[in-house]
């Protein structure tokens, strides 16, 4: 096993001993875990740069990186399944599966929820796998601490490149992914020589216009303090400020090359410790191992299957079954040169072509792969979940997953593999509250999307669990399909949807959208030219097809959707204020009211039948809902025991629409607010 070493920090009760029903209490245990890896073994050969660091003594590469489990107090008593959590941006959290309160800020404090996964028993851990996370500064946050490639094996013209799009002007910015409130900012990520005349400014107003380049003289990286410009090799300072909306890509050679792709051995060295070896605290307790990761991290399993790197250094598998949540059709920077795990527009080597299971043609590209086609043929191939909201189609890709590229045909899913679509719903999940403004403090032009899907995803990992364990197949792929009319091009929904008053709507031609990238001849081995050079062509754009609400019809609906008392999208046009007029607000989608009576429908001039004639009052809406819900329950997408929160997340949308003041309204014209 490539795990050397677990020196537990502390071991003590978790949330304070609360007992989770028939399992009873469960224990915490913090560490950290010290790995050592076979550089020249097959299994670690797809990692980028791991051949260019000096090896130790024993001819391996060492590292080390932070780790919780959660483990029933009596190990009898679990259910024999370990949930192996890839903490998103270094928190470890559960909420979206045990749910509770959407957390605002991530603490030490890992949050039970309801208490789901442990009610049920699973073992739970978390492994630090990102480099960049501020271990030190946020002792909360789980990172890695990944070796690094020496200076002198490093290609002299090698870059990283920094996207930045601030909400308001700022005359300075940390050099980090731009990630605020409860996502944290990572570490600085300070350049080599802070002087160098080859680092590079560039600027546009929309994602595809084409950038100026910022006069080298009118930019350093330096901060503003009292009005006077202090060098500092943390942040990048602008004359003039950098302006709220525009897109700002800074291009330099960092100071540090850390082994990226090491946090992807770090996961799947921590899945099979945990798994297989008799050192570890969960010895003789794990039959069946499941990863689990959502945004980011669940790119990070797209990647990680991509590279076939489900089979360790003993040639078994790591993990049984994979639960990707909202990771659309792409992976990320997680093995690449001076990548950051955390950006995703970005264009780089996550977006590149495979991006559905089986092999298949590329037209643009000329390709020929399918995301687990080296994973199958080396072995060890899991059982996978996709799930994904309304966001990552509106944003360009997630179709592209069950898409043929040469016919534009439905490209079905394999048979180890389903794809669920959670129609009308934003990235993450939304919260019983009309306002425009998100946690992060970036702003929509109409409502946040208020859709709670979570109890439609903890099913999928109930389901995944039979379907590893037992062989009990889970409900069929639930997508937007050609072949049942459920699909749509996004100028067409657009077009649908702008007929419905009040709800502003993105510019077509600044929404991002999925292209063929040309990275240089390096990019297979992870090491991409920079800036990309993005291809004429775009690959398709579909998304759900709508109903008479401009509600989708494709995918799994929450009650919201089946018994809809507004319209509910995955996309929210960035507001007014926060500059980038007409592009979309990312992760972030919209919900606009129906009209609550006909004297409110006939002043909008609303086309949508007023809630008052949908439903004779609140009860006739409940028993509509709780007969969705069941429907639901029935073909396998919610779980029986979670009938009557469907119900009570129901009401709290219900009462908050219908009880909204009439200066709530005002979606036609934001600035109003």
């Amino acid at each position: 096993m490539t795990v050397a070493k677990l020196e537990i920090l502390e071991r003590r009760p978790y949330a304070d001993g609360r007992i989770f029903g028939r399992v009873g209490a469960y224990e915490r245990i913090d560490a950290i875990a010290y790995y050592s890896v076979d550089p020249t073994e097959d299994a670690n050969r797809e990692i980028t740069d791991l051949d260019l660091v000096t090896p130790d003594a024993d001819g391996r590469v060492h590292f080390f990186g932070d780790f919780t489990l959660l483990q029933p107090a009596d190990l009898d008593a679990g259910n024999r399944a370990l949930l192996v959590q890839v903490p998103n941006r270094g928190r470890r959290m559960i909420t979206h599966i045990n749910i509770g309160d959407v957390p605002v800020t991530s603490g030490p404090n890992i949050d039970p929820g309801d208490g789901f996964v442990f009610e049920e028993g699973w073992t739970v851990a978390w492994a630090g796998w990102q480099w960049d996370v501020p271990r030190e500064e946020e002792p909360f946050r789980t990172g890695l601490c990944a070796p690094q490639v020496p200076l002198q094996k490093r290609g002299s013209q090698d870059k990283m490149q920094l996207r930045l799009q601030v909400n308001e002007d700022r005359t300075h910015l940390p050099l980090t992914d731009q990630h605020v409130g409860d996502f944290g900012r990572h570490r600085a990520i300070p350049p080599l020589d802070p002087q160098d005349p080859r680092a590079t400014l560039w600027v546009r107003d929309n994602i595809y216009d084409q950038p100026e380049c910022v006069d080298r003289r009118d930019w350093q990286f330096a901060r503003m303090e009292k009005s006077k410009v202090i060098a500092d090799k943390d942040y990048v300072w602008l004359r003039g400020g950098f302006q709220a909306g525009r897109i700002y890509d800074l291009f330099y050679q960092p100071h540090e090359c850390p082994v990226v792709g090491a946090g992807l051995l770090a996961i799947r060295d921590m899945a099979s410790w945990l798994r297989y070896d008799p050192a570890a605290p969960t010895a003789d307790r794990i039959d069946h191992v499941i990863g689990e990761g959502l945004s980011q991290t669940g790119r990070f399993w797209r990647t990680f299957v991509y590279l076939g790197l489900n089979r360790n250094e003993d040639k078994k598998p790591a993990v049984d079954g994979i639960l990707s949540h909202i990771a659309g059709a792409k992976r990320g920077e997680f093995n690449q040169r001076y990548g950051q795990p955390s950006v995703q527009p970005t264009p780089s080597i996550g977006h590149l072509f495979p991006f559905a299971d089986d092999d298949q043609d590329d037209p643009l590209t000329g390709m020929f792969d399918g995301l687990l086609s080296r994973q199958r043929a080396l072995g060890c191939l899991p059982r996978i979940i996709y799930t994904n909201s309304s966001a990552e189609y509106w944003r360009g890709d997630a179709a592209l997953a069950h898409t043929d590229m040469i016919d534009g045909d439905d490209a079905e899913p394999p048979q180890n593999v389903r794809h669920y679509l959670f129609s009308g719903t934003q990235h993450s999940s939304g919260q019983p509250v009309l306002t425009y403004t998100s946690a992060q403090g970036s702003k929509g032009s109409n409502y946040l999307n208020m859709i709670d899907y979570r109890p439609l995803y903890r099913a999928c990992l109930v389901n995944l669990l039979a379907w590893v364990s037992r062989d009990q197949e889970p409900p069929a792929s639930q997508f937007p399909r050609k072949a049942d009319g459920t699909r749509l091009s996004r100028r067409k929904a657009l077009e649908q949807l702008s007929e419905i008053p009040g709800f502003n709507l993105p510019d077509e031609t600044a929404m991002p959208v999925m292209r063929p990238l040309d990275l240089g001849a390096d990019a297979k081995k992870g090491i991409p030219r920079l800036p990309a050079i993005l291809g004429l062509q775009k690959y398709p754009d579909w998304v759900s097809a709508l109903d008479m609400d401009g509600n989708e019809i494709g995918g799994i609906a929450m009650p919201d959707i089946r018994c809809p008392i507004a319209t509910h999208s995955g996309f929210n046009p960035r507001h007014p204020q926060t500059g980038g007029a007409g592009q979309i607000l990312e992760y972030y989608g919209s919900t606009v009211p129906f009209p609550r009576d006909t004297i409110e429908k006939s002043s909008k001039a609303d086309s949508r039948p007023a809630i008052s004639d949908r439903y004779k009052d609140k009860d006739d809406y409940l028993t509509q809902v709780r007969a969705a819900v069941e429907e639901l329950v029935i073909s396998g997408y919610v779980l029986a025991r979670d009938i009557d929160l469907c119900r009570d997340i129901a009401v709290q949308r219900y009462d908050t629409v219908c009880q909204r003041e009439p200066q709530c309204e005002g979606q036609s014209d934001p600035l109003r607010r």
